[in-house]
C-alpha cells in the first residue's frame, strides 16, 4: 500500500469536502506520518454511507509526540464546535482518540472511538531500536503506552478493529474493556482501503452512537 503516501501527498480534497450526511458525524483520526488524505478510501466510503466526516489537517503528518497531537486534535475539535461526533482512526490515531476521550473538555463532545489496528498495547518492533524517534512512542514498556494503558474508564467506549495479522503490530489491537473485532484479512494498512471494512466501522460508529 506504499503507493497511497504519495497518492494522498498530491490528492487536494478539501477538508469540508464530506463535512454533510444525515448520520453520526465522523472525526478522522490518521497514523503516524500519514496525513488525512491518507484515510481519504475509508472516508469516502463512510461519506457514501451517510455520515458527515470531519478530518483534523493541522495533524498534518502525525508524526509529533502523543501529547502535542492530542492539543492539536483538541483545538480543532473546537473551533470545529461538532457535537455528538465518534473518532474513527487508523494506528497512531487510535492512541490520540483515546488521549481525547480521557480528556474533559472533549470527552462530552463525542460518543466513542472507532480504531482500526491501534497498538493500544504498543509494538515490540518500536524497542529499542527506535526510542528515540517518532517511533518510540509504540514501545510496550514506555511512558505514553503505560499512562494511557491505565485510563480503563473510557474502554467501554472504544471499538478496536485488527487484523488477523499485523505486521506492524505484532502483539495485536486488543484492548481489555473494549470490543474487540478481529478481521479475517492480515496487514496493517490494508483495512482502511477495503470496502467491507469501512462498512464494518459504519456499522461500529452507529453501535457507538445508539450509546450500546
Amino acid at each position: 500500500m506504499g503507493w497511497r503516501w504519495p497518492a494522498s501527498a498530491l490528492d487536494r480534497t478539501e477538508p469540508d469536502a464530506l463535512a454533510h450526511g444525515p448520520l453520526t458525524p465522523v472525526v478522522l483520526l490518521p497514523g503516524i506520518w500519514e496525513s488525512w488524505r491518507y484515510l481519504l478510501p475509508l472516508a469516502r466510503r463512510l461519506h457514501a454511507l451517510g455520515h458527515p466526516v470531519h478530518p483534523l489537517p493541522s495533524l498534518g503528518w502525525n508524526g509529533r509526540p502523543l501529547a502535542e497531537s492530542r492539543e492539536r486534535a483538541r483545538a480543532e475539535l473546537d473551533a470545529l464546535g461538532v457535537e455528538g461526533a465518534v473518532l474513527v482512526a487508523h494506528s497512531k490515531g487510535g492512541l490520540i482518540g483515546k488521549t481525547l476521550l480521557t480528556d474533559p473538555t472533549t470527552a462530552d463532545q463525542l460518543r466513542g472511538l472507532v480504531a482500526v489496528c491501534s497498538p493500544f498495547g504498543g509494538s515490540k518492533l518500536s524497542w529499542p531500536v527506535f526510542t528515540r524517534t517518532p517511533l518510540g512512542l509504540f514501545a510496550p514498556g514506555g511512558e505514553a503506552i503505560l499512562s494511557l494503558a491505565a485510563e480503563t474508564l473510557v474502554d467501554a467506549r472504544i471499538v478496536s478493529i485488527g487484523s488477523a495479522w499485523d505486521e506492524m503490530i505484532p502483539e495485536g489491537s486488543v484492548l481489555a474493556g473494549a470490543r474487540n473485532i478481529t478481521l479475517a484479512q492480515a496487514g496493517h494498512f490494508r483495512p482502511v482501503a477495503d470496502a467491507g471494512v469501512a462498512r464494518l466501522v459504519h456499522e461500529q460508529v452507529e453501535w457507538l452512537a445508539a450509546g450500546r
